[in-house]
Formats: C-alpha cells, structure tokens, sequence
C-alpha cells in the first residue's frame, strides 16, 4: 500500500552495512552497556572506522560529504533495534554542525577530522538545574578576561557527559541581555576547573551516559568561541530543526518496530485456545497501529525531503516532534498490553522501548514547548492579522 520512495538505492545498501555494524559490534554487548551506564570508547573508533560518524561533514574534514539521508539511516536503524546507548546521533548531527557552520577554521580542522574518526566525542551543554527550554533563564557565564573566558557554571541531563572530549556551551557572556547575551564556546574537557559529575542514573536509556557537568573557573581561549558573541540563542535556533527531525526519524521507527514485536508475539502467543492475534480487540488494536505508523511515515518523509532542500522551518520541526514522540509513547503503551506480563519484562524489547519512549516528549523540548511554539506562530500569521 505504501513504498517508501526518498531512499536510493546507494542508501538502503548503506542501510545494509550499518545493520551488519549493528549485529557485530553493538547487538552482543549493549545488555551490558545498560548495566555499566555507557557504551564502550572502543566502540567510538570502530563507527569512525566505518564511517558511521559525521557522515555529512566535507571530505576536507574527515566526513563523507553525503547527504543528511545517510544520517537518517543510522537513527532509523539504531531505533528499530532499540539500541539507545551510542549517542553517535547527537555527536554527528548536532554537536558537530555547530562547529562546521559557525565555527573558525582553527576549530573545525583541530576537532571535525576527530570527531569523525570517533578520536574525539562532543556533547553540546544547555541545560541546567534551573533552565531547561527557556535559554534565557541560563545562569553559566563567560567572562572576557584579556585572551580567554573564564567560565563558571553548572550544566545537567548532558548526553555524552561522560564519555565527552569537549562540550559545545551555551553560557551567558553578557548576563544583562537576556536571550540576546547567550554564546556558544567549546570547552575542552581537560581544562582545569572543568568537572564531570555522577553518571546519571535514569529510568531509561540506560546504556548513554547523561551527566551533570560542573565549571569553576574554567579559563578557554576566546579562539574558542563558535560564532559571534551574543549570537548563541540564534545558532540553536537554527539548528533545532534538524535535531528535532531527528527525535521524529528516531520516534517514528519505534513505533514502526513496535508494532513488528507484537504483531509477532500476538501470533505466536495462545489464550483461550487461539492465537492472541486471532481476537477482535487485538486486530483492531494493530490495525490502528498501523494506520498510525503509515501516516506519520508519509509525514516524516515529507519532512526530511523539506529538509534536504533547506526548506524545513522550526515550526515543521516541531510539529513532526510532537506528533511523533507522542505517538511513539501511544503505541507503546498500547503494544505493551498486548504483550501481557512478558511486556513488563525487561528481556523483551517492548519493555525497554517503553521506558525510552518515555524520554522522547521531554529532550529536545517538551510537548507543551512544541505547542506554543506552533500555536504562537498560527496566532501571530493568522490570515488576516
């Protein structure tokens, strides 16, 4: 009935060699990642290996230069088999084009080509213990002192905390400016006064590291500053957008994946005598599953062909991670009860699925984010306004 048609044929043979990477190098140990709180640095290289990092970075940087497709490729995989611990995703396609787009050339070339050989692992830290999605509220500072910043501040809930080489901060350089006085600098995580706290533990997943990130004192070089300062609110801006249709890419696949766990369980699984499959409440129960996932499929698709032509604005961006988070935690739900007590069972995917679900309607920006930034946007262009 539907036939994807935005992947060629050179990216579904790059599916094949990711899905091999997968059962090789992440399949037989991620159980274990989940139990030490991170991934193995081993694992890092052997993506950079592969190519699997910074795919769409220039060749002069270390990338491929391939298209953003390739990136949706590695999230799609990663998501159908439920592997939440390497967070290749916000290294690559977050933390990375923040240095490619606003960052010196003394920067790309000193950390882009590490980055893609998986030397070097970035994380990007915005949130803190009392600002979350208002970039405003940030208390971290950056303080002009001759040739360096000296930051302090307190950063929480930071993917690739632990495991980071550097970290791409949001911090006020101009505390009396609100929005306007937020910069991005990249801290090396070898800087004296440049602490990281407790692995955090979580409800989910458990196999990424997230960390509290702790700054006294921390003196960089102003060569360290991505972009202009006071330009750091509109640089994230910018780049949401992509980091948003990523969390969509990553939601919509689950919900894609889920829907495969139970269809094959409610076959194979008896009650009363009959397949659970066979039962009127569970057909139409999957049959609403798979309307849902179709037509969020169709959506996100559309959005990644928008974003490949640069044409994809925040507020798309937005609504497809809306939709999509909350579906995922939806199906979720739904394929859980059907998999009866087995789905509560940490064993079975459906149980470890539903609890990452869970943090997909919070990073990134929260569903009620998500709605005033669209509703904001419709009051402010209603026609005729």
């Amino acid at each position: 009935m539907f036939t994807r048609t935005i992947f060629s044929s050179d990216h579904e043979i790059f599916r094949q060699t990711v899905e091999r990477f997968v059962a090789e190098h992440i399949a037989p140990f991620h159980a274990q990642w989940e139990k030490d709180g991170q991934v193995s640095r081993d694992l890092w290289r052997k993506a950079g290996d592969m190519g699997f990092l910074c795919t769409t970075l220039p060749e002069e940087y270390g990338g491929a230069g391939a298209d953003f497709l390739y990136a949706a490729v590695i999230q799609e995989v990663m998501s159908w088999h439920n592997f939440s611990g390497p967070g290749f995703a916000v290294h690559s396609d977050i933390v990375a084009p923040y240095i490619l787009e606003y960052g010196t050339e003394a920067l790309r070339a000193e950390w882009l080509p590490r980055m893609a050989r998986g030397e070097a692992i970035g994380a990007i830290a915005m949130t803190e213990p009392s600002a979350g999605s208002d970039v405003k509220e940030l208390r971290a500072t950056a303080v002009r002192d001759g040739d360096n910043y000296v930051i302090n501040g307190q950063k929480v809930f930071i993917t690739n905390g632990q495991l980071c080489d550097f970290v791409v901060l949001a911090a006020k350089t101009d505390q009396a400016a609100g929005a306007h006085g937020v910069s991005l600098i990249l801290v090396e995580a070898d800087r004296a006064g440049f602490e990281k706290g407790r692995n955090l533990e979580k409800i989910g997943y458990k196999a990424q590291d997230t960390s509290e990130l702790f700054f006294q004192d921390v003196r960089v070089p102003v060569g360290n500053l991505i972009g202009a300062e006071g330009k750091g609110f509109v640089q994230l801006m910018e780049q949401l957008p992509q980091e948003r249709l990523l969390q969509a890419i990553r939601s919509a696949t689950s919900v894609e994946a889920a829907l495969a766990w139970t269809l094959d369980y409610t076959t194979e699984r008896k009650a009363f005598g009959r397949p659970i499959a066979e039962f009127q409440n569970t057909r139409f129960r999957l049959a609403e599953i798979k309307s849902k996932s179709v037509m969020m499929r169709v959506f996100i698709d559309r959005c990644l062909e928008m974003h490949q032509k640069s044409e994809l604005s925040d507020i798309d961006a937005a609504m497809a991670k809306m939709l999509a988070c909350e579906l995922q935690s939806e199906v979720l739900d739904t394929c859980l009860q059907l998999h009866g007590g087995y789905g509560y069972m940490w064993e079975f995917p459906i149980a470890r699925a539903f609890v990452d679900a869970r943090m997909m309607r919070i990073a990134g920006g929260t569903g009620e984010i998500m709605r005033e930034i669209i509703g904001r946007d419709l009051v402010r262009n209603r026609p005729n306004a």
